[in-house]
C-alpha cells in the first residue's frame, strides 16, 4: 500500500470546500473528488481534482486509503454527485413517449418525464440509466432485482 494514499490528508474547511494536503505538506484548496467509473466501479478510479480540474492525486480504489480519509472523500463524492436509484415503478401515464413514471427511489416517490425512448440506456446486462425531462439522470442497479410490475412496465420502454 502507497505511504501518500496511507497517509492523505483530506478534509472539509469550515466554508465548506473540500481541501487536499499533498505529501509534500502543500495545502490545495477548493478540491473535488470525482469517480471515473460512478455506475461501473464505483470504489475504484477516485481522482482529486482542483477548481480547474488538474488531478492533483489518483486513487486506485477506495480501500486503498485509511479511515477517515475514506469516509471523507465519499462524504465529498456524494455532495457532488447526484443520481437517485429507482427501485420501483408504480405506473406510467402512457406507453407511448412523452410518458410521466410514477416512481420509488432511494430518496422517495416521485415522478419523471420521459421524452424519448432512447432516454432508457442499458450500460449493462441488466442496469439502466434513465434520463428524464430535467436531465436529471436515475439509475436502475438491477433490472431482475425489481418486482414483476416495474419489469413489466420497463420491458414496453427497452
Amino acid at each position: 500500500m502507497s505511504a501518500e494514499l496511507m497517509n492523505i490528508q483530506f478534509d472539509q474547511a469550515p466554508s465548506g470546500r473540500w481541501y487536499f494536503v499533498a505529501a509534500d505538506g502543500t495545502q490545495h484548496d477548493h478540491v473535488m473528488a470525482v469517480r471515473s467509473f460512478p455506475v461501473a466501479a464505483p470504489d475504484e478510479g477516485i481522482a482529486l481534482v482542483n477548481a480547474d480540474g488538474k488531478e492533483l492525486l489518483w486513487i486506485p480504489h477506495l480501500n486503498l486509503l485509511a479511515e477517515p480519509a475514506r469516509s471523507k472523500i465519499l462524504a465529498a463524492i456524494t455532495q457532488r454527485e447526484f443520481m437517485p436509484v429507482i427501485l420501483k415503478l408504480y405506473g406510467v401515464s402512457t406507453f407511448l413517449t412523452p410518458s410521466i413514471w410514477d416512481i420509488e427511489t432511494d430518496r422517495g416517490r416521485t415522478t419523471l418525464l420521459l421524452k424519448g425512448e432512447e432516454d432508457v440506456r442499458p450500460l449493462s446486462g441488466s442496469v439502466l440509466l434513465v434520463t428524464d425531462g430535467h436531465g436529471v439522470q436515475f439509475l436502475i442497479r438491477d433490472i431482475t432485482q425489481m418486482d414483476r410490475n416495474s419489469r413489466k412496465l420497463l420491458d414496453r420502454f427497452l
